[in-house]
């Protein structure tokens, strides 16, 4: 019997996994929480939503029979990451975690390293009054609460209400191109970005962008290895 196997996906390395593993034969359970504009194209089958934390996990990795789990959420989805540690070990099954490699750092990168959205909201004004948040919309609380400079939010969908006093929304999904970003952060004046250290060669191209343009960036560090984030801290959710 073939392995049965449960990818936690949502970026490009689970995708690549999920096409590496079904051409050697094995059984592949991709699985994407959240909304999606359409189903990602991954060979194998698809699942889409969350699992109701990690009792909610076991049950289904039992029920569907799954021999393997491989955790490749984003760097940031630790809640995720933290529920599938505790339902492997339940069952006593087998999980590999994928960890998306960090940005290099090259000459003439300007990085400040923040532990958290709150911790890099503080720091933000004391480095750029016109500055570009990536972060997600569930980043943005932590900059409403200290307000002041202008925000250009990048946000993957329209977002609710976003209680920054000076604020523009642009939506994107990567990949980027450093052209693009460099044409972005002129014509908004950008002399700050702030980001997730979230790696990866989708959203490279603005760290790249800063470099080339002498912009400092605020990196927000990921989560330790077994530290549990906020609800929907990252795109898997439990």
């Amino acid at each position: 019997m073939p392995d049965k196997i449960l990818i936690l996906g949502g970026t490009g390395e689970g995708r690549a996994a999920a096409r590496r593993l079904v051409a050697s034969g094995a059984q592949v359970i991709s699985s994407f929480a959240g909304r999606l504009d359409a189903l990602p194209d991954v060979p194998g089958r698809v699942r889409v939503g969350g699992f109701g934390g990690a009792a909610g996990l076991a049950a289904y990795l039992a029920e569907e029979g799954i021999t393997r789990v491989i955790d490749a959420t984003h760097p940031f989805a630790a809640a995720m990451s933290h529920h599938a540690r505790q339902a492997c070990a339940d069952l006593g099954l087998p999980l590999e975690r994928i960890e998306r490699p960090l940005w290099p750092k090259h000459p003439g990168d300007r990085w400040h390293w923040a532990d958290d959205a709150a911790m890099a909201a503080r720091m933000a004004p004391k480095l750029g009054r016109r500055i570009l948040l990536t972060l997600g919309a569930g980043g943005l609380p932590a900059f409403a609460k200290v307000g002041g400079p202008f925000y250009l939010v990048r946000l993957i969908e329209a977002p609710g209400r976003v209680a920054l006093p000076h604020h523009q929304v642009v939506l994107g999904r990567g990949p980027f191109a450093v052209g693009d970003e460099i044409a972005l952060m002129r014509y908004f004046r950008i002399d700050l970005l702030v980001s997730k250290a979230s790696g990866g060669l989708a959203t490279q191209a603005k760290i790249t962008a800063a470099r080339r343009l002498k912009i400092p960036v605020v990196l927000i560090r990921r989560p330790k290895s077994g530290e549990v984030g906020p609800p929907g801290d990252g795109p898997h959710k439990a």
